[in-house]
């Protein structure tokens, strides 16, 4: 036997080999083929997992694996001011921003800044149990902004005025 006839009969016989071990290929189609390699159940109808998912629970798993849901409940946070404080509270005061973990609600007069200071408790406490996500750690209440004379061309440094303006 020459060296072609040698190498010719090896492959035959590796080829021989393969189809005893894996069968013949030529025998399925290429759907039986698929059809063999599939999960038994994966493709029954009223299965756990076939039912469509509702548009607020994929868009719920959406913010978080998107990681949006502290800026989502910052956001409804600012917009449900409303339902945190009451009706009439939420007519004269409005938050304006969250900073580093700080909320600054603007009010009207200051004596409606001093009633939602003594509230702080209670309205940090609704934050906290209704949007955990936003990360609301204090409230700071800020009167109206009152006129000052510090700034400007013609301030100058020192005290200020004392009894000229009483």
């Amino acid at each position: 036997m020459s060296d072609d006839e040698i190498e010719r009969d090896e492959h035959v016989a590796v080829y021989l080999r393969f189809r005893q071990v894996f069968g013949d290929a030529t025998g399925r189609s290429a759907t039986a083929r698929k059809r063999k390699t599939k999960k038994e159940g994966a493709s029954v109808p009223f299965a756990p997992g076939r039912d469509p998912h509702g548009l607020g629970d994929v868009m719920d798993s959406l913010a978080l694996k998107m990681g949006w849901t502290s800026s989502l409940a910052k956001s409804e946070l600012l917009s449900s001011w409303a339902s945190i404080v009451g009706e009439e509270t939420a007519e004269h005061s409005e938050p304006v921003g969250i900073e580093e973990g700080v909320l600054a609600v603007r009010c009207d007069s200051t004596a409606w800044a001093t009633q939602l200071r003594l509230m702080r408790a209670q309205v940090t406490t609704t934050i906290a149990q209704r949007y955990p996500d936003a990360g609301i750690e204090s409230v700071r209440f800020d009167g109206p902004n009152a006129p000052s004379w510090k700034r400007g061309p013609r301030s100058i440094p020192g005290r200020g005025p004392r009894d000229t303006y009483g």
